[in-house]
């Protein structure tokens, strides 16, 4: 892969300093979840952002390859690029060094503005690390969940705390992501060894998010 020079992307729009967020995800669930997550750390270190979603839905196969065509587009000038990249796969059983590194091989000519999303094994078992914000609003809490390997595990387990607490969901449960973002205690994640995936997404969007803050005038 050719290296080359790539431009400090910081833009103005109404006089206001905004950082352009490009989210590649696996499905409505990454999606969901993650620009709930950068929302509110934004709006928590007073930084405004413009979050640009690339639905790349078909698996963290899929969420490869169309990374790689906006890598070759950004070397062609047919894409700008972003003052940060975030990229969410499911482990899916695989160690999170692995799915970091199949990442970072693609994205090596711009890893200084790449953030890894890796929900261990997958983004369901994320809804349900913090009982008390899941309580908070769906109004029951939920079981503590473990750490299996299994496809579908976290699938059911999601759809059967949310049914438990007397709610039907409707898209799996995810359509209650970004309620339940908002209403995590991200402190106590980064504390507790909760879930360490999560808890290294919150601890390297926090540290992206106080470098702008510093930046701001």
């Amino acid at each position: 892969m050719v290296r080359r020079y790539f431009p400090n992307p910081n833009v103005y729009y109404e006089g206001t300093l905004t950082h352009n967020v490009y989210l590649f995800g696996e499905d409505y669930g990454h999606e969901t979840f993650l620009e709930a997550l950068i929302k509110r750390l934004a709006q928590e270190h007073q930084v405004n952002v413009r979050i640009r979603i690339f639905s790349a839905r078909g698996g963290h196969g899929k969420v490869i390859t169309e990374l790689k065509q906006f890598v070759r587009d950004l070397q062609r000038d047919k894409e700008n690029l972003p003052d940060l990249l975030v990229v969410a796969i499911d482990t899916n059983c695989r160690k999170l060094v692995e799915c970091r590194k199949e990442i970072e091989e693609v994205t090596q000519d711009i890893k200084e503005l790449v953030i890894c999303a890796l929900p261990d094994p997958h983004i369901e078992r994320w809804l349900l690390i913090d009982s008390a914000a899941f309580k908070k609003v769906l109004g029951e809490g939920c079981k503590a969940p473990d750490q299996k390997c299994n496809k579908d595990r976290y699938k059911q387990l999601l759809l059967q705390a949310i049914r438990a607490t007397g709610n039907l969901p409707i898209l799996g449960g995810m359509e209650h992501a970004r309620a339940i973002v908002d209403a995590m205690n991200l402190g106590w994640i980064l504390e507790k060894k909760a879930d360490s995936s999560l808890r290294n997404l919150v601890k390297d969007l926090r540290n992206q998010f106080k470098r702008w803050q510093a930046e701001t005038p």
